[in-house]
C-alpha cells in the first residue's frame, strides 16, 4: 500500500541525499518524492510516497527518518484528513481538426494550455493522481509525445 509522508527539514546541502540513502540501505523504494523551501528558507518540506507492505514497516521507516539529524518532525498523512495534488505537463499532438476535441478533454479535467506551436500542444494539470492518470488516458489518444509529473504533495486539513 502507498503511503504519502512529509518530512521537514533543515534545509542543508546532503540532507536529500541522506533522505534517499535511508530509504535505499534499507530496500525501501520511493515511489514519488518533492522537495521545496518552506516559507523559512532554513527549512524545506518533502513529500515523499512509500510502498510499504504493512503497518510495521511504515512505523520502521517513520522511526528511521526521526533519527536522522536534519529533521524536524515526520507526518504520515496515511490516517490524517488532508488533502494531495499532484501537477503533470504533457505535450501531445497538436493539429487543428482536433482541437474541440482536445478543449472538451481538458475542460472536464481542469487543465489548460499554456504553450502550443505549429502541431504540439503544452498541457497543464494539477489534481489527484487518479484523475492525472485518467486526463492521460483522455490525452492518449491524440498522442503524448513527452509527459513531466512532480509527484504528491500533500497539506492537513484543519489548525
Amino acid at each position: 500500500m502507498k503511503h504519502t509522508i512529509s518530512v521537514l527539514v533543515e534545509n542543508k546541502f546532503g540532507v536529500l541525499a541522506r533522505v534517499a540513502g535511508l530509504f535505499s540501505a534499507r530496500g525501501y523504494n520511493i515511489a514519488s518524492l518533492a522537495v521545496s523551501e518552506t516559507l523559512d528558507a532554513s527549512i524545506s518540506y518533502m513529500t515523499i510516497v512509500v510502498d510499504a507492505k504493512d503497518e510495521t514497516v511504515l512505523e520502521q521507516i517513520k522511526k528511521q527518518l526521526n533519527k536522522l539529524i536534519d529533521v524536524i518532525t515526520v507526518t504520515d498523512f496515511t490516517k490524517k484528513t488532508h488533502v494531495e495534488r499532484e501537477l503533470a505537463l504533457v505535450k501531445i499532438n497538436y493539429v487543428a481538426k482536433d482541437k474541440a476535441k482536445i478543449a472538451s478533454v481538458l475542460k472536464k479535467y481542469v487543465a489548460k494550455i499554456v504553450h502550443s506551436k505549429a502541431n504540439t500542444a503544452i498541457i497543464e494539470a494539477v489534481g489527484e493522481e487518479e484523475q492525472i492518470k485518467a486526463l492521460l488516458e483522455s490525452l492518449g489518444k491524440f498522442g503524448i509525445k513527452e509527459l513531466i509529473r512532480t509527484g504528491k504533495i500533500a497539506i492537513t486539513i484543519g489548525g
